[in-house]
């Protein structure tokens, strides 16, 4: 049985630079840092007080008070960021459609972690009586609820659960629902992450873990990937939903396609629970297994979307990569780190990245590495960064880059025609 092609049909987001993909391309390719002071809580006694918070978000705008109450926050950004990109892809307008073949694959990193400390205080402060917990705590906590709730909204029967990788968590779930759809087993796959988990433990947590900047006297300039003086990643929230969709099925209800998903590659590192292997040998083996399994040539990458966290080990493994993967192709290349803008959407990072890298596609502009002032002495000078300033440029392919903690690596490779 030949592999069925797949196409994206439709793309939501809500992030720290817009809560809608107008507002976030507009945003993105402008260069406008998401990265402000945290405003969820009090956040005096931290050593990280800046954050990319999603901006003039009040739930009441998109759910009645008994949703909310069922829903955690990172939930209701996954149920918002689903919504936009089934009306941008026409799906539940379109005739004969065969819901039992319409899935759903959703990620987070820690998912409801508001929804676990608030009823973890709730019980603490009812002297650890249990009967003070809600009956909604476990259905708001765990993180396959989301592909659970946007199934239950719009009927979807087919596939559906929730992918766990760290960081790169909302990769693996568009990989997922990508393989399947190769396969035949759905017509279309609703594939995304979503997070929302600034709050005092999920700040108090990465700071004791030291990855978090704490230059928070210039939270617009402090995520600063490959720059000399950077010092962490800027945490960040929100969504980002692709609808994925056979080539076949879409063209036969004549749907919009915005690029095509060619190839992908996942390893392990095998190497440290929180840090990279500096040398980034695996990292260049996922590239290339993406850039095979696309059955394609190293010539024909125009685009690197790193993962580009922010952090020395990160930035420096991920470059030595690029280099061991593309030789000396790798000056003719741009490599983009949209995490200056937005920060680092953690579980979500990977499907926000994929719709930037889409944006660039389909405007033929690469979006620029913001918050460029003295470039490491560790990274090649040579390689062509896209610092500060958006680029115009022919682009055909973009290879999007998403890494976890424990070691996850995430390859997807789009391209821009279908022919």
């Amino acid at each position: 049985m030949p592999m069925q092609r797949v196409v994206v049909t439709g793309y939501g987001a809500i992030t720290p630079i817009g809560n809608n993909t107008k507002d976030f391309q507009q945003n993105l390719f402008l260069g406008i840092s998401g990265a402000k002071p945290i405003t969820k809580f009090d956040c005096s006694q931290f050593k990280t007080q800046i954050a990319c918070e999603v901006k003039n978000y009040h739930a009441e705008d998109y759910f009645d008070k008994r949703t909310i109450n069922k829903l955690d926050l990172f939930a209701q950004y996954g149920l918002i960021a689903t919504d936009e990109a089934l009306n941008m892809s026409n799906l539940l307008t379109s005739s004969n459609i065969n819901n039992d073949r319409i899935g759903v694959i959703w990620a987070s990193g820690v998912g409801g972690v508001n929804t676990f400390y608030e009823e973890t205080i709730k019980f603490n402060q009812a002297n650890n009586n249990p009967a003070y917990f809600s009956p909604f705590f476990v259905p708001k906590k765990i993180i396959d609820s989301v592909a659970g709730n946007i199934a239950i909204k719009y009927g979807f029967k087919g596939i559906n659960y929730g992918t766990v990788a760290a960081c790169a968590s909302s990769a693996y779930s568009i990989i997922n629902a990508y393989t399947y759809l190769q396969l035949g087993k759905a017509d279309v796959i609703i594939a995304g992450g979503s997070e929302a988990a600034i709050n005092e433990v999920g700040i108090g947590s990465f700071n004791a873990l030291r990855a978090l900047s704490t230059n928070n006297d210039n939270p617009s300039t402090a995520s600063r990937p490959f720059d000399k003086d950077r010092d962490g990643f800027v945490m960040g929230e929100g969504a980002g939903c692709l609808v994925l969709e056979t080539l076949e099925h879409a063209l036969q209800r004549n749907a919009p396609i915005f690029a095509e998903i060619v190839g992908y590659g996942m390893n392990a590192d095998a190497y440290h629970i929180t840090a990279p292997d500096e040398n980034g040998v695996m990292v260049s083996k996922v590239m290339q297994s993406a850039i095979d399994d696309a059955k394609i040539s190293i010539k024909d990458i125009d685009v690197i979307n790193a993962h580009a966290t922010s952090t020395m080990l990160g930035d420096l493994a991920e470059i030595n990569a690029i280099e061991q993967c593309f030789g000396n192709l790798a000056t003719s290349l741009n490599i983009t780190a949209p995490k200056s803008i937005f920060g680092h959407l953690l579980g979500a990072a990977g499907a926000v990245e994929l719709i930037t890298s889409i944006l660039m596609l389909q405007e033929q502009k690469v979006s620029p590495t913001i918050n460029h002032f003295n470039l490491d002495e560790k990274l090649n000078k040579n390689l062509n960064y896209t610092f500060n300033i958006l680029q115009p440029k022919n682009i055909s392919f973009v290879l999007n880059n998403n890494f976890g903690f424990g070691g996850h690596n995430a390859s997807i490779l789009i391209k821009k025609n279908i022919k």
